[in-house]
């Protein structure tokens, strides 16, 4: 312990002073600050619950809908923070790179610390919307750290290899965003999964091998209502959790490895 605490405790301290830097100068010069942490995904969540809840009426039959919304806003906002905030985040750091000598990831590490951070404070803000809503507290509550836990790997995963690959071929960062406004709808945020399994439950199935669906569907099941659709009660088999999180999994061991392999070259190409 003692070896790899001093191995990498250079990389703590300069992860904890860029995790700190980076939150500190995210809002600096706003007239409202850190405010806006919690008043950006609440904007957007007032503007889509107008729109699909209160006029086209959409999740009438799931309870606690608002919470419902609120809670797949949050993640998908943390997710794309991260590989947002990623995508450039190493040619972003290429004169600290050439002067000092230190490994590659603790800038992907510290955009995903300092978003982890809007996280949490968005959770508190679900919570509280929670208990104006009088949604049931349950003990089940308590296993949204395991959804949390892989929303944490997937974003930073993906944001790792976005990062390496953007040295390389700057266009990534269009084409990413292009992927991402794909992404968020044909992942269940803005609808129930119910919907698509009325018109095809094959698609219902496709669209929850996606890691993103599986993560918002297990927070729903946990946090608001058993009643929710998730990749256990599509497939009828707790097992098919599974295939998410292998994705996840191998997309972490492919993204470490490409990271790994490039980082030695990031100094001289960026």
């Amino acid at each position: 312990m003692k070896r790899i605490k001093q191995r990498y405790r250079y990389s703590f301290v300069l992860l904890k002073q860029l995790v700190k830097t980076d939150f500190k100068i995210r809002y600096q010069g706003s007239a409202l600050g850190y405010l806006w942490t919690l008043l950006r995904p609440l904007a957007l969540f007032t503007i889509l619950y107008i729109v699909f809840v209160k006029f086209l009426r959409v999740g009438d039959q799931i309870p606690y809908f608002a919470v419902y919304l609120l809670v797949g806003i949050v993640f998908w906002n943390f997710f794309v923070e991260v590989t947002l905030g990623s995508v450039g985040a190493i040619v972003a750091k290429g004169d600290l790179m050439r002067k000092l000598s230190f490994p590659r990831y603790v800038i992907i590490v510290a955009g995903s610390f300092s978003a982890s951070i809007n996280l949490l404070i968005n959770m508190v803000v679900v919570f509280l919307f929670m208990l104006l809503s009088h949604v049931p507290l349950r003990v089940n509550g308590l296993l949204i750290v395991f959804p949390l836990m892989e929303l944490f790997v997937f974003s930073l995963s993906v944001g790792l290899l976005l990062s390496a690959l953007f040295v390389r071929f700057r266009d990534i960062n269009y084409i990413w965003e292009v992927a991402l406004q794909a992404g968020f709808y044909a992942t269940p945020i803005l609808y129930p999964i119910t919907l698509v399994m009325a018109m095809s439950i094959t698609a219902a199935k496709v669209l929850m091998l996606n890691p993103m669906a599986q993560i918002i569907q297990d927070a729903r099941a946990f946090l608001v209502t058993e009643q929710t659709e998730t990749i256990a009660t599509i497939y009828g088999s707790s097992w098919a959790r599974l295939i998410p999180v292998t994705i996840v999994l191998l997309l972490a061991v492919v993204s470490v490895w490409y990271f790994k392999k490039r980082s030695p070259y990031f100094a001289e190409e960026v």
